[in-house]
């Protein structure tokens, strides 16, 4: 056991954890943040993607005492007072969700990669994603949904949807 101490979307945590914890069910059962989803626990799938100390990581790949002393970003921390980010109403208004199972992970994603590359192109942002699985949607509202939000979108995609 060892006491560690993370910073989760601005709050302090200090907790007890095993040696073999991982940052993922840190997250989810000693913060009672059940935002991010483990889908493979392997790294493949991206559900669990968070930012550490500015950068994505696979929260199932990182131990949580890997994060003693750092900063971390999941997907609670991207609504602010209760209003949703540029990018999470993107998702709502392009129907960019259908299960929701890899809808944090891949919102973190996004993230990450519009601050690296605040208008990217449609194959820059196929390939900013991925790293990220999507069993529901084939990715085109997703994609539309970046498209959206970066001022890309042609006005003819924009008919009929409904801004949240």
């Amino acid at each position: 056991m060892k006491k560690i101490t993370v910073q989760i979307n601005g709050e302090l945590y200090q907790r007890e954890v095993r040696d073999g914890k991982t940052l993922l069910h840190f997250l989810r059962e000693d913060a009672g943040l059940t935002g991010t989803k483990e889908g493979c626990g392997a790294g493949e799938c991206g559900a669990c993607t968070v930012f550490l100390n500015g950068r994505t990581v696979n929260s199932c790949l990182v131990l949580a005492v890997e994060a003693d002393g750092g900063e971390v970003l999941t997907i609670e921390g991207e609504t602010v007072n209760g209003e949703l980010s540029e990018v999470q109403q993107a998702f709502a208004r392009h129907h960019a969700v259908q299960c929701g199972f890899c809808t944090p992970g891949m919102i973190m994603t996004v993230k990450d990669l519009l601050q690296r590359n605040p208008k990217p192109t449609r194959e820059e942002i196929i390939h900013g994603i991925e790293s990220n699985f999507c069993r529901c949607t084939g990715y085109q509202q997703i994609i539309e949904a970046v498209l959206d939000v970066t001022g890309q979108l042609p006005e003819a995609e924009k008919e009929g949807l409904k801004y949240v």
